[in-house]
């Protein structure tokens, strides 16, 4: 009985989440009418979908932790959509619903590898909510972020440097430290200080002396990192710097630029670091290193090829043999136990919220909120392509984690934080075009009434033109000839003539 479950939620699954991901691409477009219904039938579809993945994770395992656990991830989820959209009623209903959908995917792939760390990563996901709910109200009050340009750039090279200096190596890499028994990751955090940085310096002014002082902030950002040996975060941040520069510039010398010196940097980094090099050769022929640069990097394609396209459903199949397969090779673990064709949809989902920021950041007039928007997404896209292209042998490793899907508490907050932003300036928005169309209404009746022509008095006093001109004639004769003859006598004098 447990075999036909499983199998037919194998088929079930890779259904639901074709729909999901296709209403998605649906609710992109401006032509389509009923859009709330279309996000009802993804609420619809997510929930039905988690339903079968735990019923699995349950029904194989023969553990009742998971059916717990499935009410608790329930429970967050449906508050998270509809206090959401009950506190801010122009939020965006499609990343809402996206962000919701991959917690929701990643909380069940974490409990499967591990529940113990699911526990962990659901708590830190409830207070990321909590805390983040407040975000759209505070940028709604507050109108000094332009004012903070500078104080973004040193925070984040304070921050930076102070892990740099007392932070825990992790994996050969000083990238975070432990207060309470969480460890915590500096640079996810200064990734939304460096953006509000960028939007600030480049926003007003884009001359030769401010992208040059930008840049040797930026610089100082991206060689602390590349000092911690966090050369994946490093190079996000220095990605998101040329990109965010070219757009705030449109000169297109200065992404040539980025191409030459990343180009250098990347052969520096392999020059001066023994793990790069390490990583480039289990790269290029890891099956020839298999038992040792590239075991991981094998048994993610591994992972991967054995899934096929439905999976081999949850619990079945053998994603802990890839090392730190939480964190660097979610994507590989989704492969394997629900298909490949679902980590394709899991791919497009990602897509899909990247162009609906990039189709937000056109319609802003605002060039600073157009540049944080701008910013946000290229770091978002750029870091699921590291994750992914990595864990499928696309490009070498560069240990970041997946947003939403991997185990870790520092990035599952930092992306909350960035898609609540990208929420706050998705409602300032809306305001400004309902102000605007208000404004335009108001306009158009004040030159409509302009426009209306005044009536002169006198016609005011008669209802019918045509009376009124015989009546004028009529008192014109009376006037010439009182007797009411002098009409008559010249019609007679005329027609004798």
């Amino acid at each position: 009985m447990r075999e036909y479950i499983t199998e037919i939620s194998k088929y079930v699954i890779t259904f639901l989440m074709i729909m999901y991901t296709f209403c998605s691409f649906l609710c992109l477009t401006d032509r389509l009418g009923k859009k709330k219904t279309i996000y009802i039938i993804q609420n619809l579809l997510m929930f039905i979908m988690q339903f079968f993945m735990f019923a699995d994770l349950a029904v194989v395992s023969k553990d009742w932790e998971y059916v717990f656990f499935y009410v608790f991830v329930q429970v967050f989820l449906l508050a998270a959509l509809v206090i959401v959209s009950a506190i801010y009623e122009k939020i965006n209903r499609l990343l809402l619903n996206n962000m919701c959908m991959m917690l929701g995917v990643g909380l069940c792939m974490i409990a499967r590898l591990s529940f113990h760390k699911a526990i962990r990563q659901y708590i830190i996901v409830l207070a990321s909510l909590a805390g983040s709910l407040f975000i759209p109200w505070l940028f709604t009050r507050i109108h000094f972020w332009k004012k903070l340009t500078w104080i973004y750039g040193a925070v984040g090279i304070l921050l930076l440097g102070a892990v740099l200096i007392l932070g825990e190596v992790t994996y050969g890499s000083k990238i975070s430290y432990t207060i309470g028994g969480f460890t915590f990751q500096p640079s996810e955090f200064v990734k939304i200080s460096f953006v509000f940085f960028l939007a600030g310096a480049l926003w007003e002014k884009v001359d030769f002396v401010r992208v040059s002082i930008t840049a040797v902030f930026a610089g100082a950002h991206v060689l602390i990192l590349v000092a911690s040996k966090d050369l994946g975060s490093a190079l996000i941040f220095f990605i998101s710097y040329v990109f965010v520069v070219f757009v705030a510039t449109r000169n297109y010398l200065y992404l040539l630029a980025g191409a030459v010196g990343g180009s250098a940097a990347a052969w520096a980094a392999y020059q001066l670091f023994a793990h790069v090099r390490t990583r480039v050769l289990a790269w290029q022929n890891p099956w020839k290193y298999i038992d040792s640069k590239g075991y991981a990097i094998t048994q993610s394609l591994f992972a991967v090829g054995s899934g096929s396209w439905l999976g081999m459903g949850l619990l079945k199949g053998n994603p802990g043999a890839i090392p730190l397969v939480e964190q660097d090779f979610a994507f590989s673990s989704v492969c394997e136990e629900l298909g490949v064709i679902f980590g394709i949809c899991l791919v497009l989902l990602t897509l899909v919220c990247f162009l609906a920021m990039m189709k937000m950041s056109v319609q802003i007039k605002d060039r600073f909120y157009q540049l944080i928007v701008y910013g946000i997404g290229i770091m978002y896209i750029f870091q699921i392509f590291l994750t992914i292209g990595g864990g499928i042998k696309f490009i070498p490793l560069t240990g970041v984690t997946l947003p939403f899907i991997s185990y870790g508490g520092s990035s599952a907050l930092t992306t909350m934080i960035m898609f609540f932003l990208i929420e706050s300036i998705y409602i300032r928005l809306q305001q400004e075009k309902e102000r605007r169309n208000v404004n335009d209404t108001r306009r158009g009746k004040e030159g409509t009434d302009a426009a209306k022509p005044s009536r002169p008095k006198s016609a005011d006093k008669s209802a019918n033109p045509v009376q009124s001109s015989e009546k004028g004639a009529r008192d014109s004769g009376k006037r010439g000839n009182p007797g009411g003859k002098g009409s008559t006598r010249t019609k007679r004098v005329t027609g004798g003539v």
